[in-house]
């Protein structure tokens, strides 16, 4: 291969290490992909950490001794949460959302790969200190942002069933009480989808009353696991007292006038301040 100069070296270390966040990449493999010095790549990822911190692209972290090397960590910053979540308010506020019951029409937002990566960056950046082993969720809205937040933070998705599938074996069953409909309902988790004690994010599409979150944890619990953290993109301002605490939210959704065609939702202002 052709020699590359020092900026493609950094375009292409820059490309490698966003793409797997989280993952950590020893020297000797960059080393060898540019057949390059040691010294040379270190010089390169020095580089490529000032000009990624500078523009608040993420972090890149230089992890020492025989097993280390360097990994990206991606963050979000308020600037730019603050542009995507006044996005997301600007078409959720839209008065032809508002359907028959004085429901929020979402499927096109949850389902847009585009805000569906940007809502699960943003999470990812509440929570990426933590010490956190799987993204967990709950069948179906919730899956795509729960999968971006995965992704970006470089670890599994584990999905909670309504019903137990033969394909994923014995499974650990619970009953819950849903807070927004007051109905007795199951979700189910193969016996093989996460470890004893490694650490869990919640994460889930929307939140009435905490029900589902609440279910989640004690899923969780049945795992003899931790839960690290639990994050929603829309929770509901009513009622005030959730079924569960500590969680973090995008917005707050305080109206939908059906009447009016007037919907009252806003961003959550630790994420912009």
């Amino acid at each position: 291969m052709k020699r590359l100069k020092r900026n493609e070296r950094i375009a292409a270390f820059v490309k490698i290490i966003c793409d797997e966040p989280n993952k950590i990449f020893s020297l000797n493999y960059f080393s060898e992909l540019f057949g390059a010095a040691k010294s040379t790549v270190s010089e390169d990822i020095v580089i490529a950490r000032r000009v990624m911190e500078q523009l608040n692209l993420g972090i890149i972290e230089t992890i020492p001794g025989a097993a280390g090397g360097v990994r990206y960590r991606g963050i979000t910053s308020a600037a730019e949460n603050i542009k995507f979540l006044n996005m997301l308010v600007e078409k959720l506020t839209e008065p032809e959302r508002i359907i028959t019951g004085g429901f929020l029409y979402m499927a096109d937002i949850i389902y847009d790969p585009s805000i569906a990566h940007r809502a699960g960056k943003v999470l990812a950046s509440c929570f990426n200190r933590k010490d956190i082993h799987y993204v967990l969720t709950l069948e179906t809205k919730g899956i795509p942002i729960a999968l971006m937040t995965a992704r970006a933070m470089g670890i599994p998705l584990v999905i909670a069933r309504r019903d137990n599938r033969v394909t994923e074996g014995s499974a650990v069953n619970i009953n819950y009480l849903s807070g927004s409909t007051g109905r007795i309902q199951t979700m189910s988790l193969s016996k093989r989808a996460i470890r004893k004690g490694a650490g869990v994010l919640i994460i889930d599409d929307f939140m009435k009353a905490g029900g589902t979150a609440r279910g989640l944890i004690n899923l969780v619990k049945e795992f003899e696991a931790k839960v690290e953290g639990i994050g929603v993109l829309i929770t509901t301002t009513n009622p005030r007292e959730k079924l569960v605490d500590n969680f973090i939210p995008l917005l707050y959704l305080e109206e939908v006038d059906e009447k009016n065609r007037n919907t009252v939702i806003y961003p959550n202002s630790r994420l912009t301040g």
